[in-house]
């Protein structure tokens, strides 16, 4: 299998420095580098929101992973989950499609540039980016793409890795891998190398913001508002589901945003129960309708917000409102507790207390983290602590989603709510700006 080396042809023309956008990005129109559009830009402006500073930010991120591969004592990092690369390098290609084909991989070693593993005659991708020291072929060892070879491709990828955990690590055998195809497991371990569970290094890195990173989700949180704000004028009776959430989609796009992880949307009935997706449904006058953005948007940062809207000029019913109120006072109340240093097992205990009625529809989490995607930590209600609760305190720098559904057994509707917070040195700050329902709150 080949390889490509990566010397000073790779490195950008620095003639094109010459004009920077906000973000410290080339004001270039023929660019290889995704991002936001100019629309974003303006709005951002006149929302008085600072773009990040791109080169500062990757080179944080990298810092951030080198230091929890030095704190385990590993000779390197091998990542395969598209998200991990993402972060370690700011790369990205065909995200979604590689979430299932494994055909790119990244090795982090505890100092220095990262070796990147892209697909066929992808170099140009990553040409921009000085932390990406050099761009290899290899690793797809999986059966679509390698058939009966399977086992040789995952042989030559180990021993490529081997050699860099010379080069990093001397001696060291250890080794932190977040995902990988069975074969390629197999054949590190027949190699002697001892693996360690990656996750558990990529999620603690990612789960610490700095002021520039928080720039930058501020920046997604608002392009994700605005498109919202489009699907909103698409809302009216007589309009499916699947149409309404094709605005948010266009507006994520059209702002330089990236994809929506889920679909979830439902009107009516099919609010009740919680994590039906958006179909062909006509939403009628009078329906409560519901949502969950889940919405990956620039700079590859998730807005991960959840409103509930009545469909049409009417004035909603003492059931909507009740649902609506429960779920607000559930959010607010535990936002308002988030501090740093409290352990998530005091945030279940004192976390408001969904009445009886809704219990058994609870939503999954109390909180979660989230940055590029959903990441840790997860924090459950007191019934699920025993089966999926794990110890663990925030600390500054998380960014998180506090949710809420709200919905009885058998009942017509429900309601969705979720807020986007950031946890400070003293509290928590909203970074989520969506207006509630004044009519609902009434």
């Amino acid at each position: 299998m080949d390889q490509t080396i990566i010397g000073s042809n790779r490195r950008i023309d620095p003639t094109r420095r010459a004009h920077l956008k906000p973000d410290l990005t080339p004001d270039d129109n023929d660019r290889v580098e995704i991002g936001p559009t100019g629309l974003a830009f303006a709005e951002w402006t006149a929302a008085g929101l600072a773009a990040p500073d791109m080169p500062a930010l990757r080179e944080y991120r990298l810092s951030r992973l080198q230091e929890q591969i030095r704190q385990h004592d590993c000779a390197g990092l091998l990542l395969f989950d598209p998200l991990n690369i993402r972060y370690a390098t700011d790369t990205t290609n065909m995200q979604l499609w590689i979430a299932h084909n494994a055909a790119r991989a990244c090795f982090v070693p505890p100092e220095g540039e990262m070796v990147l593993w892209d697909f066929h005659n992808c170099e140009h991708l990553s040409a921009h980016l000085p932390l990406v020291g050099e761009v290899r072929h290899g690793a797809s060892f999986f059966y679509f793409e390698t058939g009966d070879r399977t086992a040789d491709a995952a042989r030559h990828f180990v021993d490529e890795v081997i050699s860099l955990m010379r080069r990093h690590g001397g001696d060291n055998r250890r080794l932190a891998v977040d995902k990988i195809e069975h074969v390629g497991y197999a054949n590190l371990i027949q190699q002697g190398v001892e693996v360690l569970e990656g996750q558990r290094l990529t999620e603690h890195a990612r789960s610490i913001k700095n002021e520039n990173e928080v720039r930058a989700m501020r920046c997604a949180i608002h392009a994700c508002e605005m498109a919202v704000d489009e699907m909103r004028l698409a809302m009216r009776p007589g309009v499916s589901e699947n149409e309404m959430w094709a605005a948010l989609h266009a507006g994520n796009i059209k702002r330089g945003g990236e994809w929506i992880e889920t679909r979830i949307l439902s009107s009516g009935p099919r609010t009740n129960p919680w994590f039906q997706e958006c179909g062909p449904r006509i939403m009628q006058e009078g329906d409560m309708m519901a949502f969950d953005t889940d919405l990956i948007g620039t700079y590859g940062y998730c807005c991960d917000i959840s409103r509930s809207w009545i469909v049409g000029d009417v004035a909603p019913t003492d059931e909507q409102r009740a649902l609506y109120r429960v779920a607000h006072d559930h959010v607010m109340t535990n936002i308002d507790l988030i501090r740093p240093g409290m352990n998530f097992a005091e945030m279940t205990a004192k976390a408001h207390r969904l009445p009886e009625a809704y219990r058994a529809q609870r939503y999954g989490v109390i909180a979660h983290g989230v940055g590029l995607c959903d990441e840790y930590p997860c924090v459950r209600y007191p019934e699920d602590v025993e089966a999926h609760g794990y110890e663990g305190c925030f600390a500054p720098g998380m960014t998180l989603c506090v949710e809420a559904y709200v919905g009885a057994v058998g009942g017509r509707e429900g309601v969705k709510l979720e807020e986007q917070v950031l946890v400070t040195e003293t509290g928590c700050e909203v970074l989520s700006r969506y207006p509630y329902e004044d009519a609902l709150l009434a």
